[in-house]
């Protein structure tokens, strides 16, 4: 009869075979992934040959000289309230419906190239008059004073 096992020995691989295990899963990793390896080496040769790389490089060992000139600069007040500024914008563009927007845009547009028509009249108070009859100034004039209208709302709130 066989005798039971009562003890497993375990392989301890040298550091030889380590090294030579690791080698050949670099090796099988870069066969796998050619392509990819080519690809990358032609994008880094192209970067290197642009010196983008060695600016990237030199960014790199400079990281904390650049941090501490990115941090002066972005707590200069004039930053500070570009910031502030932007946000307040992007929040009022956000609570414009896009169809108002896009039709105020084609129609500020269209405005201009109106108004780079060449005239050879001069503007005279009969024609303000008489242009205030015409429906389409009409409309942009009432625009004009409804809109005057809620932004004096909206200063006095």
């Amino acid at each position: 009869m066989a005798e039971p096992i009562s003890f497993i020995k375990k392989r301890v691989l040298t550091e030889e075979e380590m090294k030579q295990q690791s080698m050949d899963q670099l090796t099988d990793s870069l066969a796998e992934h050619e392509q990819a390896i080519d690809k990358a080496i032609d994008v880094l040769s192209e970067l290197y040959g642009s010196g983008i790389l060695e600016a990237a490089e030199s960014m790199l060992k400079a990281k904390a000289k650049i941090a501490e000139i990115a941090l002066h600069q972005v707590k200069r007040p004039e930053m500070t309230n570009m910031i502030n500024n932007g946000l307040a914008a992007a929040g009022a563009l956000s609570a414009i419906d896009p169809d108002q927007t896009s039709k105020l845009l084609s129609s500020v547009a269209k405005g201009l190239e109106e108004a780079n028509a060449p005239q050879d009249k001069k503007v005279s108070v009969f024609s303000l008059m008489s242009a205030l009859k015409d429906p389409d100034v009409n409309r942009a004039i009432g625009f004009g004073l409804r809109f005057l209208k809620g932004m004096g709302k909206g200063l006095g709130e």
